[in-house]
């Protein structure tokens, strides 16, 4: 089982935000999830956009699993802000 690391969408129409999240790689963009690890919302100011746990996001990536390109830019964010 290959392990992604992703957004899962929600809100509505014209507001959305997105749980980062750990799935299978095979799963539905909305479909099961092994575990959330963060929010990201996009319509925040820039210091309240993304929330993280960096240590269970680490912990994966050890383990294996790969995050999207997305993903990846906001861990780079993150680890910038510390």
């Amino acid at each position: 089982m290959s392990v992604r690391i992703r957004l899962k969408r929600f809100g509505t129409k014209r507001k959305p935000f997105y749980r980062v999240v750990v799935m299978d790689s095979h799963t539905p963009r909305d479909g099961r999830v092994l575990e959330e690890v963060g929010i990201y919302q996009p319509i925040e100011k820039r210091e309240k956009q993304v929330s993280l746990k960096v240590e269970r996001v680490r912990d994966w990536m050890k383990k294996g699993a790969q995050p999207s390109a997305v993903v990846r830019r906001l861990l780079n964010r993150v680890e910038k802000v510390k």
